[in-house]
């Protein structure tokens, strides 16, 4: 099947090489996209030399940092105007490890719709958080499951792929999240669309260079959203 893997980049030239170097060594024929906000230390001008020299990668240039979901949003676009089978989503900063990317494709082959890398099923786990940050991810995760009745036990990964399919029945042009909700917005609209979920177990790293692009303003964002996604789905407009 056709693939694409969607990065988007805000500082992250140290880590684009080798993130690259990874994607490739596993899944060959895959192709990336980085979606880059006009990052100052120059990774988009990095990701331009690399796609140059390789046509497997292709990258599009924003005029400013304008959020990791609308990042996605675009990238979804424009997989699907190109006819891509599957798209993933991953991070640069390499905390999403490419090893893990046969997986994905063995549940896709199994008949998931949808492939979430877990953090949280047996096999899964952290590397390199403090006890404060494990609280916060678990117990954000906890939070929406619980309002939206779900049993997917990590909502909130960012390392996760999509069936074409999926991303063209969920109305991405609906969807106003970012950070964190975003990621359990696109879950929970696929899963009220009948999609199948499956989770992959996946030891998530800490960056190992750059900053941390975690806020009080997203997890306040996540903090809000979920009653109101639950009550759009009750109200029919989900």
């Amino acid at each position: 099947m056709k693939t694409l893997i969607v990065t988007p980049t805000y500082d992250e030239r140290d880590n684009l090489a080798p993130f690259m170097d990874g994607v490739f060594e596993v899944v060959p024929d895959a192709h990336v996209l980085v979606v880059d906000d006009n990052s100052p230390d120059g990774t988009g001008a990095l990701a331009d030399r690399i796609a140059e020299r390789d046509a497997r990668v292709h990258v599009m240039h924003r005029a400013g940092k304008m959020g990791l979901g609308s990042a996605y949003l675009e990238g979804f676009g424009w997989a699907l105007e190109r006819g891509y089978d599957l798209v993933f989503e991953m991070d640069t900063d390499l905390s999403h490890d490419p090893r893990y990317l046969p997986d994905f494709l063995a549940a896709f082959e199994n008949g998931a719709d949808l492939v979430i890398g877990s953090r949280n099923v047996r096999g899964g786990g952290v590397e390199g958080w403090g006890i404060g940050r494990h609280i916060l991810s678990k117990g954000g995760s906890l939070y929406s499951r619980t309002i939206l009745g779900l049993d997917v036990r990590d909502l909130t990964s960012g390392y996760k792929g999509f069936r074409r399919e999926v991303l063209e029945s969920i109305e991405l042009d609906q969807v106003a999240s970012e950070g964190y909700s975003f990621q359990v917005e696109l879950t929970y609209r696929a899963i009220r669309r009948g999609f199948q979920v499956a989770e992959v177990p996946i030891i998530f790293v800490d960056r190992r260079a750059g900053q941390s692009k975690m806020s009080r303003k997203i997890f306040a964002e996540a903090v809000m959203m979920m009653p109101k996604l639950r009550l759009d789905a009750l109200r029919g407009k989900l």
